[in-house]
């Protein structure tokens, strides 16, 4: 680590200290050449995966856009927001559980409709209408004996 003060490469840790929360390392430090003291903090890097559409096109993995998904399937249903926040939390943890560079739409798709159908079974075949393109009556037929039975 270079010094802040004089730019000398030649610093030592002095003191080492992990952080309340537990996810950040803190260090005291002192220039071999100027003397001074600073502190630096190191904390894990974790990037999400990049999401890969069904065009092959690549974008940015976007918690928000998983919530506006959440709140247009859960339009005028009673789920609290907190639950929401909480399955938004758990596919946010799977993604990056998974390890992956990259992630395919359909996955976490799949992983919305599961969180959605745990919270609320309107709001489930509203998602699935949209996300399985449902074209006739016989579609919805089919998800409602499927959100049946797992009562």
């Amino acid at each position: 680590m270079k010094c802040p003060f004089c730019g000398s490469p030649d610093t030592q840790v002095v003191d080492s200290r992990v952080s309340d929360e537990g996810d950040a390392v803190r260090r005291r430090r002192r220039c071999n050449v100027c003397d001074k003291r600073f502190t630096t903090f190191e904390t894990a890097e974790v990037r999400p995966p990049q999401v890969v559409k069904q065009n092959g096109q690549r974008v940015e993995f976007d918690r928000e856009k998983i919530r506006v998904s959440f709140q247009r399937a859960l339009h005028k249903r009673p789920v609290p927001t907190q639950l929401v926040d909480e399955a938004i939390a758990r596919i946010n943890q799977k993604v990056l559980a998974l390890g992956e560079r990259e992630v395919p739409s359909r996955q976490l798709g799949e992983m919305v409709m599961t969180e959605l159908a745990k919270l609320d079974k309107v709001a489930y075949i509203r998602f699935a209408s949209v996300y399985r393109s449902f074209s006739d009556v016989d579609d919805f037929r089919d998800v409602i004996r499927e959100v049946s039975k797992k009562d």
